[in-house]
């Protein structure tokens, strides 16, 4: 069996897609989303493209070795993306070769169903903006039923926040709380904006609602920081969905400076290399939660490895990575968790006429969501 083609679509907004098919008409799907940077990882596929044509698919390892380190700058967001969806695409491959899910192949189930924790939160404090947020919970309790949540201070934070900032989510994060009760999980994401003075002083106030974790609260590049603020929390610190391989994360978990990793499958590199964080991170008792937060062919591939790794924890799924009108059949989402993936590969049928087209504005991407400036002019981070 060998690689006869690849074709790279964008079928929506935050939605990448690449497909390789072999010469015995297996296909194999991957998704190389990278947000803010929509037209690189394709650029970068094409590339790579001229080394995979004609080689032996079932030879993922080697691949994955021959992409990271053929090239002289190693790594990177965009090249991290791009072999994450190559990746991807090989393990469903080789899945459907063998005719057995992907994790089949990487020694098998260790659970019985994946926990997933849905997008939800109180913003803003008008009675309009809590009516919102309470027709969206009512909504994914009636959908799914879920058994954990996670917002993101509403609006923009800075590095330095006001006392009155604060309170107002203060006064959100218990407000959370009441409306769910004591048996239901509630996370927070800071968006790596904050000093670790702030975070500290912001994770004790809420403290009393027992969060399930706090998300990057400072900027990923420094672990030093980050172990700074979970040595001053009580409760759990989770970081990892910008950090792009096993190198990265390596630091992190020597510094023992998170409790919880997020790898991005689209990100860190693909299956592959998630599995492998994943074990490294089972050493220290570390669990992982990977982040995906674009489309459905990455949210399956991010349930394979869940799968068969000891140490998953939940697997964060927003409204697109459920099927976004792009898979043939949706997830489903019952008491908080999604069955085992049974079909072949990634689990997953495209709707090829869905998937297989390409849109022509890349207005939500560009930039992100956004230059984000302090009010004095000066840049402040995403």
């Amino acid at each position: 069996m060998k690689i006869k083609r690849i074709d790279q679509y964008r079928p929506r907004n935050r939605c990448r897609l690449i497909r390789i098919t072999t010469d015995t008409g297996i296909e194999g799907w991957g998704e190389t989303t990278l947000e803010g940077k929509p037209r690189s990882t394709w650029a970068a596929v094409e590339e790579l493209s001229d080394y995979l044509i004609g080689k032996d698919p079932l030879r993922i390892e080697h691949h994955w070795q021959a992409i990271y380190r053929s090239a002289f700058f190693k790594g990177g967001n965009v090249l991290m993306s791009a072999l994450a969806g190559i990746d991807q695409a090989l393990w469903d491959i080789a899945g459907k070769h063998f005719g057995v899910p992907s994790y089949q192949l990487m020694g098998g189930a260790t659970r019985d169903r994946i926990r997933v924790y849905a997008h939800w939160g109180i913003g803003d404090l008008t009675d309009e903006g809590l009516a919102a947020s309470r027709k969206r919970l009512d909504m994914l309790r009636k959908k799914g039923n879920y058994t954990a949540y996670k917002a993101g201070p509403a609006g923009k934070w800075h590095a330095q926040e006001s006392p009155t900032r604060i309170d107002e989510f203060v006064k959100a994060a218990y407000m959370m709380r009441e409306w769910v009760g004591p048996n239901v999980e509630l996370a927070f994401d800071f968006h790596g904006k904050m000093t670790p003075a702030l975070a500290i002083e912001v994770c004790h106030e809420i403290k009393g609602m027992r969060p399930m974790f706090v998300e990057e609260p400072v900027p990923q590049e420094n672990p030093d920081a980050l172990a700074l603020v979970a040595r001053a929390v009580p409760y759990h610190i989770a970081t990892g969905e910008r950090l792009l391989s096993r190198w990265e994360f390596r630091q992190v978990i020597e510094k023992q400076a998170a409790a919880l990793l997020q790898p991005d499958v689209a990100h860190c590199g693909g299956i592959s290399e998630l599995k492998k964080i994943a074990n490294m991170a089972e050493v220290y008792y570390i669990h992982i939660m990977p982040h995906c937060a674009i489309g459905p062919v990455a949210f399956s591939a991010c349930m394979q490895v869940d799968a068969c790794v000891p140490n998953f924890l939940i697997q964060e799924q927003v409204d697109a990575g459920l099927g976004n009108g792009l898979l043939k059949k949706d997830w489903v989402v019952k008491n908080g968790h999604i069955e085992l993936p049974k079909g072949p590969g990634l689990g997953i049928e495209i709707d090829e006429k869905a998937a297989t087209k390409n849109i022509d504005t890349y207005t939500e991407e560009l930039g992100g969501p956004g230059w984000v400036y302090e009010n004095d002019g000066s840049v402040a981070d995403w």
